[in-house]
């Protein structure tokens, strides 16, 4: 469904103008310039090339090893190239004098130009000659969504964040004007809730100009979109590390307020439930299944299929192509980088629902021919999303310059193996099937409609999964737990919880543990997994030694579990990341993060 996504193409513009760099440089000294800004504000083209910039900050997510650390910095995927940022990260080596990752200062740059917008957009006696003060309204409710996401952003990276209200800051500000204290979490939480809601009222629930959709109208901002954001906000803001967390009661202003809530409230998990649930009740969008009902061609639809059901926000310019390259085989033309952990591979369950611990289907013994080759026992009878999602050695694959589907190897001596070049291969023996553009890796120039596939940022099945884990912290045995939870394993191809020789889980902690295995699998590689295991607080446990197969084996052996990496979390330090000393030094009244 268009009217479900955002798109880069606003009115007037092009796909290329939303998300251009050239335009981003060009705005960004607009406030510098008083007369280019009072004509800017005065007519419709400048005024909307303006919020076109504000849309420009919504993050590209389809780079793993230099601008997202959300994948690769997980326990679900190594990224194989020391020469990255990505790698950094993994082995410790970011500071505040060294911020990896760094975007302290993009979102508050992003902020100020949605609040400029805002602040000036009112008088436009352009637009106000042509529609009035309706679409100055709607343009003014996009930038408030976005000054909300932006801040959102900023606040599952480093916490605690600074609330700057409604006066944007002049570009040229004096140091003293920038010297602000840090809000409280809570404090930071309720002031984004509200800003969402206030843009929801006056969005559109389809993006339209005067009541009519168009396409060149897809890109903009909607109800549906805010209230995704919403859900995921609180989400996290019920969640352990920010829900009566004792561990950081040290962690406070310079005002002596404690920016961490000292107090579990079990009335934030409802507010995330009745969040979820409102998504859900507009009965706009749904879950994505392929005609034929195979779940693997549902499964990847979700993805290849632009403008489906299930997507609410994404972004339509994006480096998914280059991902392709990172994550295909070099035998297909790719660069064999993008590596699933073991950790990973062992979390698909098997075809009968259950986990491999728990399932009598699972064996590390032996070998199945399957198209001619031999395929260890491990890979087999898994569920539908594993073989939608991971590259395994033996696996089938065509695409890029496999033009015929043929086995891949990842033997130390094998087409794919580390003996084959000095850089581009795995070290965990798998790569990433999901979200792959086979017809698209740039790479080995390939070409198709997957090359335009818009980048997903929030879908519904993320939505499901978020309403069963709220609603059970809140309400446990509530019925709509298993639904939720159920429909998601229903499209995936894998008996439901409640079916035969399937128990319901017995338990609020059963359910639990049932819905963070789900959120694993059905959200791999979607740059979710590294924010839920801190806000459960499980970081520490499930981070540090990753493993893989033994990539330097050619015979059988290989099929070990080694140490392919390591990726280091030191608490409290790695929970969020460190605001830069630079910033630091300009706003002397914000204090570091905890362990920086």
């Amino acid at each position: 469904m268009k009217n479900t996504v955002i798109r880069c193409s606003m009115v007037m513009l092009t796909i290329t103008l939303l998300f251009s760099t050239s335009c981003k440089k060009y705005l960004d000294q607009v406030p510098n310039d008083r007369v280019t800004i009072e004509q800017v504000f005065q007519k419709k083209g400048p005024s909307e090339q303006y919020l076109a910039n504000v849309y420009s900050y919504v993050d590209d997510l389809a780079d793993p090893t230099n601008d997202n650390p959300w994948v690769g910095n997980a326990d679900e995927v190594d990224v194989t190239w020391s020469k990255y940022t990505i790698y950094n990260l993994n082995i410790g080596n970011i500071g505040a004098a060294n911020p990896l990752f760094d975007k302290w200062s993009y979102y508050y740059k992003g902020i100020r130009s949605a609040t400029y917008f805002m602040n000036h957009i009112d008088g436009n006696a352009e637009i106000l000659a042509l529609n009035g003060k309706q679409l100055i309204d709607q343009y003014k409710a996009e930038a408030r969504f976005l000054r909300a996401y932006f801040y959102f952003l900023l606040m599952r990276q480093y916490g605690p964040v600074i609330l700057n209200g409604e006066t944007e800051l002049p570009a040229d500000a004096a140091a003293s004007d920038l010297q602000l204290p840090r809000s409280t979490y809570d404090d930071c939480v309720n002031y984004v809730s509200s800003e969402l809601d206030k843009a929801a009222e006056l969005l559109p629930r389809v993006p339209s100009n005067n009541g009519q959709a168009s396409d060149i109208q897809y890109g903009r901002a909607t109800v549906g979109i805010a209230l995704a954001v919403k859900a995921r906000v609180l989400l996290y803001a019920a969640s352990p590390l920010y829900n009566g967390n004792t561990d950081y009661a040290n962690f406070k202003g310079l005002d002596g307020k404690q920016l961490i809530n000292q107090s579990f409230d079990k009335q934030k998990w409802k507010k995330a439930a009745d969040a979820a649930k409102a998504v859900i009740d507009m009965g706009m969008y749904s879950l994505y299944k392929d005609p034929s009902n195979d779940p693997v061609k549902s499964y990847n639809g979700i993805f290849f299929q632009p403008w489906n059901s299930e997507q609410i926000f994404v972004r339509k310019a994006n480096n998914l192509t280059g991902f392709d390259t990172n994550s295909m085989p070099r035998q297909a033309g790719g660069w064999d980088g993008i590596g699933v952990t073991q950790e990973q591979v062992d979390a698909y369950f098997m075809t009968d629902g259950r986990p491999i611990q728990e399932s009598l289907l699972y064996s590390e013994n032996g070998f199945t021919t399957v198209n001619g080759v031999q395929v260890y026992n491990m890979y087999m009878k898994r569920e539908p999303r594993f073989y939608a999602s991971v590259t395994y050695n033996n696996a089938m694959f065509q695409g890029g310059k496999m033009t015929a589907a043929a086995p891949i190897s990842f033997y130390a001596s094998g087409p794919n193996g580390k003996n084959g070049h000095p850089t581009d291969w795995t070290k965990t023996g798998y790569l990433v099937r999901k979200n792959v553009g086979t017809q698209t890796n740039n790479g080995s120039g390939g070409t198709g409609t997957q090359q335009n596939r818009p980048e997903i940022l929030f879908r519904l099945g993320e939505v499901y999964l978020n309403y069963a884990e709220a609603l059970n912290e809140y309400d446990p045995g509530n019925p709509d737990i298993l639904k939720y939870l159920n429909l998601i394993r229903e499209r995936a191809g894998i008996p439901q919880y409640g079916s035969v020789n399937l128990p319901v889980p017995p338990s609020q902690t059963d359910m639990r543990t049932r819905i963070w295995q789900e959120r694993r699998v059905e959200l791999a590689f979607e740059s979710i997994r590294w924010f839920d295991i801190r806000r459960w607080k499980i970081a520490a446990s499930v981070m540090g030694d990753m493993h893989g197969m033994d990539i330097n084996k050619d015979d059988n052996t290989f099929y070990k579990r080694v140490v392919a990496s390591t990726h280091i979390f030191r608490a409290p330090a790695s929970y969020w990341f460190p605001i830069s000393q630079f910033d630091m030094d300009r706003t002397r009244l914000a204090v570091q993060n905890p362990g920086w």
